[in-house]
């Protein structure tokens, strides 16, 4: 089929929303988008469906085909590589599920649990304050700047067992702390 014929054909779905006319481009354009489709990685079913998205936006769209801008092969190859396009980034991006537990957001914590933690973060605080400052510092160092062991010694210029002796030595003084603490001593 010729570029005037499909002109003519698309003009008189545009006009008067001319079914033959439409068929007609339906059956010479379906197989090729299809094709078309295939070359660029789809699978045939996937292809299939593209095509025929493709057609069905064209004559929703029809009135908008200018013949001046572009063939109708060209139009109807531009609308089809777009829903193509759209499929992929709609893969790569799926959509999202908001029953997702990853996405439904912890639940409020009870008053008494702020309490609680509170009484624990007092607790800590006070057995940390109990600690000699070298071991205090390595502490803070292995914990809150989230240094390695051998960081921290390069960084204190100390030896690599002596950072994780005081570090050992430090943990077993805050938990023999925290266990009289909490046993009401």
């Amino acid at each position: 089929m010729d570029r005037d014929r499909q002109a003519a054909l698309m003009q008189a779905v545009a006009e008067a929303g001319d079914r033959a006319a439409f068929a007609t481009l339906y059956d010479h354009f379906a197989p090729r988008l299809k094709a078309y489709m295939m070359r660029h990685g789809a699978a045939e079913d996937v292809a299939e469906e593209l095509a025929q998205e493709s057609l069905i936006s064209a004559w929703r769209r029809a009135a908008t085909f200018d013949a001046a801008q572009a063939s109708v092969a060209t139009w109807l190859f531009t609308i089809a590589r777009n829903k193509w396009i759209d499929r992929l980034r709609r893969e790569k991006r799926p959509e999202i599920d908001p029953n997702d537990p990853a996405l439904v957001p912890d639940d409020m914590p009870s008053p008494d649990s702020g309490v609680d933690q509170a009484e624990v973060e007092a607790r800590l605080r006070r057995a940390m304050q109990s600690l000699p400052a070298e071991q205090t510092h390595l502490l803070q160092l292995a914990f809150f700047s989230d240094l390695s062991h051998r960081a921290i010694a390069e960084r204190e210029n100390l030896p690599l067992g002596t950072v994780k002796s005081r570090i050992r030595l430090a943990l077993a003084r805050l938990r023999t702390q925290l266990d009289g603490e909490g046993n009401g001593a």
